[in-house]
């Protein structure tokens, strides 16, 4: 369909993630994790070492921490770890991202 001399496709529409049934993500997975601090909150030395204990390596640029999967990980995974930053950063005054994706 021609519509004011641009052409307009058709693109099809992507499945939602919850619509797919997946056991494991198969590749490098690494979980990236962005920190806003409060003033008024724990130290970020404080939560470093916290995040630390959890496995999460700081690196410098888009994102604070990483955290490595190796190959392969389940997505009940994802979601308990998740819950372990929750609760590791709970009372600090800190507020999360995580983003998990394949690493490679």
């Amino acid at each position: 369909m021609i519509v004011s001399n641009w052409l307009l496709l058709e693109f099809p529409t992507k499945t939602p993630i919850s619509n797919i049934s997946i056991d494991y993500i198969v590749g490098v997975m690494k979980t990236y994790l962005v920190l806003w601090f409060n003033s008024n909150g724990a130290l970020p030395s404080e939560v470093d070492r916290s995040l630390m204990s959890l496995g999460f390596k700081a690196v410098q640029g888009n994102y604070d921490y990483v955290y490595d999967w190796g190959n392969n990980v389940n997505l009940d995974d994802i979601l308990r770890f998740t819950d372990k930053i929750q609760m590791t950063l709970k009372g600090t005054g800190v507020m999360f991202k995580t983003e998990t994706v394949n690493g490679q």
